[in-house]
């Protein structure tokens, strides 16, 4: 289960919520607001489960369409694409996907870095972005910046971006750091250009994940920009608390994506 928002939508000022039988002046819940009828087609989800390591995995919702797309070399990123996508899922009306960003790397290269299989998800095309009524992108770090393996995929779109096809469309990010000061805000910071140039609308997960976002007693990754995690030397697993965060994230972005399709 997600955790609570932190914001207090129990009493606004206003007209009645379109589409709800809410009386004026009172907004429905966070959870009452997510469990509308279906109303959007597509949510991508990106991710990139490699911390330091390389591996991507994308999710597809039917409904409201997401896919999660992600890189993972060491599994960092997969375990909170899992996550993200169990969170989109648990709002109505959502169905998801996961798929995975193409390795760059030559096997005999993996092979020495010791990378473990990839997962079994698809591997995603540019196309399939156009598809989807959002987008949310996860990736390792790499000096900072996102891995070349995501940056690869991203750099193919060029077709999109000239058409611009994504514009317009929500999207969010997520990502895995080897330490505390290994771009936990720079990864995410430096992504959102790609985003721009899309014309997409970037949706952070902000504070509201609540008390959550405020841990104090144990090593916790993930910021106002998206979930997140530590791989240290890669021995290192998502917490339970980074992986609530992850399906909050999830749930808080379909949630976004739904209402801008019903708004449209």
């Amino acid at each position: 289960m997600a955790p609570k928002t932190a914001v207090d939508r129990s009493k606004s000022k206003g007209k009645k919520v379109a589409g709800s039988s809410h009386e004026p002046g009172v907004l429905p819940t966070f959870s009452e607001s997510i469990n509308r009828e279906p109303i959007v087609k597509h949510v991508l989800l990106f991710g990139d489960s490699s911390e330091d390591p390389d591996l991507l995995d994308i999710g597809t919702y039917e409904w409201l369409r997401t896919v999660n797309g992600y890189y993972s070399m060491y599994g960092h990123v997969e375990k909170l694409a899992e996550e993200i996508k169990k969170g989109a899922s648990s709002v109505e009306g959502v169905e998801a996907k996961l798929w995975q960003v193409p390795e760059t790397l030559p096997e005999e290269v993996l092979a020495k870095m010791s990378a473990p299989p990839k997962g079994e998800a698809p591997a995603i095309t540019a196309n399939e972005l156009v598809e989807a009524d959002g987008i949310i992108f996860g990736f390792p770090t790499r000096f900072g910046m996102m891995a070349a393996q995501f940056k690869a995929f991203l750099d193919s779109t060029g077709g999109l971006w000239g058409s611009q096809q994504l514009a317009g469309k929500p999207a969010g990010i997520f990502f895995s750091t080897g330490s505390q000061g290994g771009g936990q805000e720079t990864t995410a910071f430096t992504a959102i250009t790609q985003l721009v140039h899309h014309g997409m609308m970037f949706v952070p997960v902000g504070y509201t994940f609540g008390a959550g976002m405020f841990e104090m007693e144990q090593v916790k990754g993930g910021s106002p920009y998206g979930a997140g995690t530590f791989a240290g030397d890669g021995s290192r697993t998502p917490t339970e608390l980074e992986l609530k965060q992850a399906f909050h994230q999830g749930q808080y972005f379909a949630s976004v994506a739904k209402k801008l399709k019903g708004s449209s």
